[in-house]
C-alpha cells in the first residue's frame, strides 16, 4: 500500500445511503388502505442513494406521468425500517430500500412482495486506507481477507449490511468477527465515513458505493474487496436494491403500479444507454467528485438487472447470504415474495 497522502476532505460526498437490516418492532396492519387518491401513488426510500437513481431518472424524464401516474409523497426515510412502518401504516404505497428490509417486513407481514429491481449486485465494498499495510489488491481473496485481522473496520451500524460483509468474508476463512477485528459503528455519513479512515480512526471501511470511488477519488483510501467487481465467487449477482409493498396496496393500486414499473424500466435502459445520462447523474450527487462519477457510472450500468423482474438465482442467492449472516433468521421463498408475473427462471 503506497504512503498516505495530503487529501482534499472538503470535497468528501453528501449523498448518503443507509443500507439498512434492522429488524421491525414496528405495529401495523397489512391491509390498511392506501391514503392516497386513484393515479396517484406515495413513495418512501431510504435515501437518495445509487440503489434509486433509477426513480430519479424517471422523475426528471417525466416517465411517471407519461406512463399514466402520478407521484404525491416522495420522503426520504433514513432506514428500512421507518420505510416499513410508513408502508404498513398506509401513508407511503411503494417503499424503496434493500432486500433486506422487504424480507424484515415479509416477517411480520407475509403479504409483502416484490414490485421492482432496481440493483442486482450487492454494492458494498471493503475499503483500506492509503497506509494499509496488507497484501495489494490483486492478491487472493483469502490473504485479503487475513490481512483485515486485528483491524478496526467502520461499518454504519449493527446489524447492517456493512456488518454482513464484514462476517460473510470473515466466516469464509474460518475466522470471528468478535474477536478477530474491531467493528466501529461510524453511522450512514459518507463524509464522516471517510473522515474516518483518513484520520486513522479506523484501518478499513465496509461502505457502499459512492464511498469507495470517493475514497479513491480523494486520496483517501482504495477499494480492497469488492462484490461488484467480482472478487467474491459464488456472489456476483444477488438481488440487493428493490422496490417493495403489501399485496393490498398491489391489488388496490394495480393499474398504478404497472405503470410506475414500466417507467423504472424505461429509466433503467436510459441509465444502460443513453451517454447524456452523465447530467442527470451529477446533478443527483452534488457532492462526489466528477472523477468519483466517471468511475461509478460504468458500475451503476453493471448493476442494473438485464430486463425486467427478478432472476431465481439472484434471489436464492440473495436469500442464502441473509440467512448465513444472521441478517434474516427465516427467509422467505422466492415465490413467497416475488409476484409470478416478475419471476424470471
Amino acid at each position: 500500500m503506497t504512503t498516505a497522502t495530503n487529501t482534499r476532505r472538503g470535497r468528501l460526498l453528501v449523498a448518503a445511503s443507509a443500507l439498512s437490516a434492522l429488524v421491525l418492532s414496528v405495529s401495523g396492519c397489512a391491509d390498511r388502505s392506501s391514503e392516497t387518491v386513484e393515479g396517484t401513488l406515495n413513495v418512501g426510500q431510504i435515501s437518495d442513494s445509487v440503489a434509486f437513481f433509477a426513480l430519479h431518472v424517471a422523475e426528471e424524464r417525466g416517465y411517471f406521468e407519461e406512463e399514466g401516474v402520478e407521484l404525491g409523497e416522495r420522503p426520504r426515510l433514513g432506514t428500512g425500517a421507518k420505510v416499513a412502518a410508513a408502508l404498513q401504516s398506509g401513508s407511503i404505497d411503494l417503499g424503496a430500500g434493500v432486500l433486506t428490509d422487504a424480507l424484515n417486513m415479509h416477517g411480520t407481514d407475509d403479504s409483502t412482495r416484490l414490485v421492482s429491481n432496481l440493483v442486482e449486485k450487492y454494492y458494498v465494498d471493503i475499503i483500506v486506507g492509503e497506509d494499509f499495510d496488507g497484501p495489494g489488491e490483486d492478491a487472493p481473496l483469502e490473504e485479503r481477507i487475513a490481512a483485515l485481522e486485528g483491524t478496526k473496520i467502520g461499518i454504519t451500524g449493527p446489524g447492517s449490511g456493512t456488518e454482513a460483509l464484514v462476517n460473510f468474508l470473515f466466516e469464509r476463512e474460518g475466522m470471528d468477527v468478535d474477536s478477530d477485528a474491531e467493528l466501529v459503528n461510524l453511522g450512514g455519513d459518507p463524509a464522516g465515513a471517510l473522515g474516518a479512515l483518513e484520520s486513522g480512526q479506523v484501518d478499513a471501511l465496509s461502505f457502499f458505493q459512492p464511498v469507495p470511488q470517493q475514497a479513491e477519488a480523494t486520496d483517501v483510501g482504495s477499494t480492497y474487496i469488492s462484490p461488484v467487481r467480482g472478487d467474491i465467487p459464488d456472489f456476483q449477482n444477488p438481488t440487493h436494491g428493490v422496490v417493495f409493498a403489501s399485496e393490498a396496496a398491489l391489488e388496490n393500486k394495480s393499474d398504478e403500479v404497472a405503470a410506475f414499473q414500466t417507467a423504472i424500466e424505461r429509466a433503467n435502459e436510459d441509465i444502460k444507454e443513453d451517454p447524456e445520462i452523465q447530467e442527470l447523474l451529477a446533478g443527483y450527487m452534488e457532492g462526489i467528485d466528477e472523477e468519483a462519477r466517471d468511475e461509478l457510472l460504468p458500475l451503476m450500468r453493471e448493476q442494473l438487472p438485464p430486463e425486467p423482474g427478478f432472476e431465481r438465482e439472484s434471489v436464492d442467492t440473495a436469500l442464502e447470504f441473509h440467512e448465513a449472516t444472521g441478517l434474516v433468521s427465516d427467509p422467505p421463498s422466492y415465490e413467497e415474495i416475488v409476484p409470478e408475473d416478475l419471476r424470471r427462471e
